[in-house]
C-alpha cells in the first residue's frame, strides 16, 4: 500500500529540503518514463520505413509504392497496428503485477525488474527475423512499461518534499516526452540506414534500460515503502537522508501512522468499490480514457504516417516529427511551472478549449484540400503542421502529466496502490485501443476522425467543468473533508458511506 505524506493545505509543516541526492533519484528513477516515451515515439518512425515493411509487412509495403492509393488507407494492417499496440496491451496485464510487487518488494526492485523486460524485449525486437519474434519483443517491453509506470510515479510522489510533490511528479510525463523526441530524431537519422536503421532504431531502447538497471542501484528505497513493510530503523534513516535534516520525528509517526491505518484493510480492491473511494476511483479512471481520446497518442504513434498522409516526403515527414517533439518537451516544462500555480484543474479546462480548436482546424483543412489520392499544398500542409504542433502543446501542460499525477495524489492512502494500478491499467487498455484501432480509423474516417476526437475533448472538458475538484494546495490525508465533502457532486458519497458507518456502530 502506497503512502504519500503532504505538508500543503491544513496539514502539518515538515522539515524538508531539496536535496541533490533527491534530485538525482528523481532524474534516475524518470528514465522509466524516457523508455516509455521512446517507445511510443519509435513505433511510428519504424511503420514509415520502407526497409521494416519490406521485411514484415510486404503488402503495406506493396500499397505504398502506388502513387494513386487512397492516402487514408495505404498503412491500413491489423498486424502493423498490433506491432505497436501490442506493448500496451502487455503493460495492463503487467500492471496489476507490479502492483504487488511494488508492495511486496518495494518501488526500486520493481524498477529493476522492468529494466530487465525492457532489456529482453529490446534484443528480441531488434534482432526478430519474423513477425512472433517481433510481437513478442513489443509484449516483454509492455511488460517493461507496465512495471516502470506503476512503480516511477510511486517513488517519485514518496520522496519528494510535498510543496514540490506536483512539480516532481510532472518530471516523469517530461522524461516520457524527452524520449519521444529521442525517438523521432533516432528515426530521422536511421531512415536512411539501409537496410537495418529499423533494428538500431528499436535496439536504441536498450540504453536507458541500462541507465534505469545500474541507476536504480544508487537510489534508495522510499521511506514509506520500508515502513509499510516494516522495516522501520531503515525507513527512518532514509527519510533524514532524503530530508536533509536531523528531526524528522513528526513527519516518521505520520508514515508510521498512515501504514497502519493502510494495514487494517485487508482487502483494498473492495475497498474501492466503497461509496468513499469512489470519487478518485471515477476521476482516475475516466481521466485515462479522456486522455487517450484527445487523440494525441494516436499523432504521437503515427506523426510521421501522418505528415507523409498530408504530403510531406518520408525524410521531411520524420523531421516535423522531431519539431512535434520538441515542442512537446518545452511544454511539458511549462506544466511543471504552472501546477502548483494556477492549479490542475484550470490547466485541464483551458487546454480543452485550446485543443479542440486545433482538431477543429485539422479536420476542416483535410476534409476541404485532401482528397483520397493526391497531397496537400505546401501552405496547406504547412498549416497542419503548425496546429498539430500548437495541439500538441496544450496536451503537454495539462491532460498529458495530470492524468498520472491526479490518481497519485486523490486516492485514499488505504486503497493508493491497487487504484494506481487500475489507473495505469486503465491508460494502457485505451492506448492500447488507440493505438490498434487508429490507422482503420483514419481509412474509414479519413479527415472525419479528427472530428471524432473533438467531440470527446468537449465531452472531457465539461466532465473537468462539473466533477473535477481542485486539488492543488490540499494533503492527501484532507483529501476528504477539504475536497469531497465541499464537491456539489461527491459530496453524496462522503455522506453515504458516513451514515453506513453509523448504522453499523449502532448496530
Amino acid at each position: 500500500m502506497a503512502v504519500v505524506i503532504s505538508s500543503n493545505g491544513n496539514s502539518k509543516s515538515f522539515d524538508a529540503k531539496m536535496t541533490v541526492y533527491v534530485f538525482i533519484c528523481v532524474i534516475i528513477a524518470a528514465v522509466g518514463g524516457l523508455i516509455f516515451g521512446y517507445d511510443i515515439g519509435i513505433s511510428g518512425g519504424v511503420t514509415a520505413m520502407d526497409d521494416f515493411l519490406k521485411e514484415f509487412f510486404p503488402s503495406v509495403y506493396e500499397r505504398k509504392k502506388h502513387a494513386h492509393e487512397n492516402n487514408y488507407c495505404k498503412y491500413d494492417n491489423q498486424f502493423l497496428q498490433l506491432f505497436t499496440s501490442s506493448l500496451y496491451l502487455a503493460a495492463l496485464v503487467a500492471s496489476f503485477f507490479a502492483s504487488a510487487t511494488c508492495s511486496k518488494l518495494g518501488r526500486r526492485p520493481t524498477m529493476q525488474l522492468a529494466s530487465i523486460f525492457f532489456l529482453i524485449g529490446v534484443g528480441l525486437a531488434a534482432g526478430a527475423v519474423n513477425i512472433y519474434m517481433l510481437i513478442i519483443g513489443r509484449i516483454l517491453l509492455g511488460f517493461g512499461v507496465g512495471f516502470g509506470n506503476q512503480a516511477v510515479p510511486l517513488f517519485l510522489s514518496e520522496i519528494a518534499p510535498a510543496r514540490l510533490r506536483g512539480g516532481l511528479n510532472i518530471v516523469f510525463q517530461l522524461m516520457v516526452t524527452i524520449g519521444i523526441l529521442i525517438a523521432n530524431i533516432v528515426n530521422y537519422f536511421t531512415s536512411s540506414i539501409h537496410p537495418y536503421g529499423w533494428r538500431i532504431a528499436l535496439g536504441g531502447a536498450g540504453i536507458p534500460a541500462l541507465i534505469l538497471l545500474f541507476g536504480s542501484l544508487l537510489i534508495c528505497e522510499t521511506p514509506t515503502s520500508l515502513i509499510e513493510r516494516n522495516k522501520t530503523k531503515e525507513g527512518k534513516e532514509t527519510l533524514k537522508k532524503i530530508r536533509g535534516v536531523e528531526d524528522v520525528d513528526e513527519e516518521y509517526e505520520s508514515i508510521v501512522h498512515a501504514c497502519d491505518i493502510a494495514r487494517q484493510v485487508k482487502d483494498p480492491y473492495t475497498k474501492l468499490m466503497k461509496p468513499a473511494s469512489r470519487p478518485p476511483f471515477v476521476i482516475g479512471m475516466l481521466l485515462q480514457f479522456f486522455q487517450q481520446f484527445t487523440g494525441i497518442n494516436a499523432i504521437m504513434f503515427y506523426a510521421p504516417v501522418l505528415f507523409q498522409t498530408v504530403g510531406f516526403g518520408n525524410d521531411a515527414a520524420l523531421l516535423s516529427a522531431v519539431v512535434t517533439g520538441t515542442i512537446n518537451v518545452l511544454s511539458t516544462f511549462v506544466g511543471i511551472f504552472l501546477v502548483d500555480k494556477t492549479g490542475r484543474r484550470f490547466l485541464l479546462l483551458q487546454s480543452s478549449v485550446h485543443m479542440l480548436i486545433c482538431q477543429l482546424v485539422i479536420g476542416i483543412i483535410l476534409a476541404k484540400d485532401l482528397d483520397v489520392t493526391g497531397t496537400l499544398a505546401r501552405p496547406q500542409a504547412l498549416v497542419v503542421v503548425i496546429f498539430v504542433c500548437v495541439y500538441v502543446m496544450g496536451f503537454a501542460w495539462s491532460w498529458g502529466p495530470l492524468g498520472w499525477l491526479i490518481p497519485s495524489e486523490t486516492f485514499p492512502l488505504e486503497t493508493r496502490t491497487e487504484g494506481f494500478a487500475l489507473a495505469v491499467s486503465c491508460n494502457m487498455f485505451f492506448t492500447f485501443v488507440i493505438a490498434q484501432a487508429f490507422l482503420s480509423m483514419l481509412c474509414a474516417m479519413k479527415s472525419g476522425i479528427f472530428f471524432f476526437f473533438s467531440g470527446w475533448i468537449v465531452v472531457m472538458g465539461l466532465f473537468a467543468l462539473f466533477f473535477v475538484p481542485e486539488t492543488k494546495g490540499v494533503s492527501i490525508d484532507d483529501m476528504r473533508d477539504s475536497v469531497w465533502k465541499l464537491h456539489w457532486y461527491w459530496k453524496r458519497f462522503m455522506l453515504e458511506e458516513d451514515e453506513n458507518d453509523v448504522e453499523k456502530r449502532t448496530d
